[in-house]
């Protein structure tokens, strides 16, 4: 009986599988092209939905109320046009180039306009976004954003490259490798500076900022190598080994999580590190963990934590068993227009979990570590650390269900995507109607991108494999540290914790400007704060109700930060 009624169910789940795969099958044949016509619809000047875009300009979206979005970004500009460009060097569109030099242009032209961050000499390289005529936004805003000169920087390399390939290295040299050298001297000289992350929100430093700015200095060195502009290389080299050093230090061992942003006062799951993963992809890598492979068992466990903390905050996500997917947004604790799931944040989970199926396939095999095992218990309880070639049955249990687990989280998009295809930013979290900015490019391109994953293409390799940290490397001007606070409180409603303490980026004991924690992980409090390296701390939690505060008890907590990475302490309420 035992035996007849757990077939009904295995048989049962197989059919569930097979319904969810020919949805999604069916979804990616009628939102492929409408998510393509969406984004060259937002490009001007021949974009329907771009009207007053200079050409190669890209809108963010045609909203102009709630939320104003009639504006060119220079990250989600270059994400997109990335996606175009590979589309374009690898056949899958050749009727792209005109679109693409458009976007060279305009770019060009944006780098020399003197802006609130400054000048292309003194930092405007940094500036976010500008209006749709190329000029200056100088309205206040989250400002230096510097990771758009390194997706600027990449999707043009990406393009030099090719074009080298096709015997065109004159105009690579003479045209594209100026435009190409500001950003990347941009970065070399700055990206050990704080700065906006990429949801305009956190100054500090950002996980996702950081990964791609170390790629962009990796093609940037073959590209001058290849070019023969060999004096830039050595800085080039020199600060990407830097940025990888620095990058291993936003790793939380417990619960096994990239850290999105060393500030914030957020508990660090976010959408960013996904996004990071998916961005940094190179196939040729494998599951290299230093440079946060999708594949790699610190991006899988990454990315198990990342899901987890959105299962019970959205309504739309009630019911849904703990191995199957679910709306995810772009951190737990968002507020903006009401704290939603975002289909590119859906679409990114998808996207790295087929470029992991990629590499697995690849290569024959999939090794679970310690570190990966809760992502990869979710589809066999039984699993123990090792390494499973393509021929053992345990394999294919394995990538079949992340396969499943994977067109979820498209599947999940798909149903909350309206009947003519368009997708907005966000789907409201109560009954998944699409809301905020409508017909938003990032959304169609993200959509794009993990169709592409889905059906097995992938980009060039960008020079990720045989990577290692440097024993020596520097983060010179760097000299703070993140660190993570974890109390454990047991609170009522309107009862919030609170942490100062005895340096300014404590508050300097201020209950007033005190450090508002996250309940995301309750009654685990927790918060992410960047501190002076090699200091003493003391601190203490307050609550605060109402205005009224309760200080826990004495002695101040106390400790020393340390020279480099990441430092999180466990605290009880006392």
């Amino acid at each position: 009986m035992w035996r007849s009624l757990r077939l009904a169910s295995t048989l049962g789940l197989c059919a569930s599988a097979f319904d969810q795969s020919s949805t999604v099958d069916s979804y990616i044949s009628t939102e492929s092209p409408i998510a393509k016509a969406g984004v060259l619809a937002n490009i001007g000047s021949s974009g329907v939905e771009s009207s007053g875009a200079y050409p190669g300009v890209v809108i963010a979206s045609p909203s102009t109320t709630d939320p104003d979005y009639l504006y060119t970004w220079v990250r989600d500009s270059s994400l997109v046009f990335k996606m175009l460009i590979d589309q374009y060097t690898s056949g899958q569109d050749t009727t792209l180039r005109g679109h693409i030099n458009d976007f060279i242009a305009a770019e060009a032209n944006m780098q020399q306009v003197p802006n609130p961050s400054g000048t292309v000499s003194t930092g405007g390289l940094g500036e976010p976004k500008f209006n749709i005529n190329e000029t200056a936004f100088t309205g206040a805003w989250g400002r230096p954003q510097r990771d758009g000169p390194a997706l600027r920087s990449t999707a043009m390399i990406t393009y030099a490259t090719w074009l080298i390939a096709n015997k065109n290295e004159t105009y690579v040299t003479d045209s594209l490798w100026p435009i190409i050298k500001l950003d990347l001297d941009y970065i070399m000289n700055t990206w050990n500076e704080t700065t906006f992350d990429l949801w305009e929100e956190v100054d500090s430093s950002s996980f996702f900022t950081s990964a791609v700015q170390h790629r962009a200095l990796r093609q940037g060195s073959a590209l001058a190598t290849a070019i023969g502009q060999s004096s830039v290389v050595s800085g080039y080299n020199t600060q990407a080994n830097n940025i990888l050093c620095f990058l291993q230090s936003f790793w939380n061992p417990s619960p096994g999580f990239m850290t999105a942003n060393t500030g914030g006062g957020r508990s660090g799951r976010d959408a960013n590190t996904v996004l990071t993963s998916i961005h940094v992809f190179d196939v040729e890598a494998g599951c290299d963990g230093v440079t946060f492979q999708p594949c790699s068992d610190v991006a899988l466990s990454n990315l198990k934590v990342y899901v987890d903390s959105f299962r019970e905050i959205y309504g739309i996500n009630a019911g849904i068993r703990a191995d199957q997917a679910v709306a995810t947004g772009r951190y737990p604790e968002d507020v903006y227009q009401g704290g939603n799931p975002w289909y590119l944040a859906s679409f990114a989970v998808a996207e790295q979990l087929y470029d992991a199926l990629i590499v697995w396939s690849n290569e024959g095999l999939l090794t679970v570590t310690d570190v990966s095992f809760p992502f990869f218990q979710q589809f066999d309880a039984s699993i123990k650390p090792g390494i499973y070639i393509s021929s053992t049955p345990t394999y294919n249990t394995l990538t079949t269900a992340i396969k499943n687990f994977a067109d979820g989280f498209v599947a999940m998009a798909a149903k909350y995507t309206p009947s003519g295809g368009g997708l907005a930013e966000q789907y409201t979290r109560s009954d998944g109607t699409p809301t905020s900015a409508f017909d938003l490019t990032w959304s169609y391109a993200s959509a794009l991108t993990a169709f592409n994953a889905r059906a097995g293409k992938t980009s060039a390799s960008w020079g990720a494999a045989g990577l290692s940290v440097s024993p020596t490397c520097s983060t010179s001007k760097a000299s703070t540290v993140p660190v993570i606070f974890n109390v454990n409180v047991t609170t009522v409603v309107g009862q919030n914790i609170y942490l100062t303490g005895s340096v300014g980026a404590l508050t300097e004991w201020s209950t007033t400007n005190a450090i508002l924690m996250s309940s995301a992980d309750y009654p685990t409090w927790s918060t992410a704060v960047t501190l002076p390296a090699n200091t003493q701390i003391q601190y203490k939690y307050i609550i605060v109700n109402n205005g009224d505060v309760t200080w826990e008890s004495d002695p101040n907590n106390e400790f020393t930060t340390s020279m480099s990475g990441i430092t999180t302490l466990n605290d009880v309420w006392r």
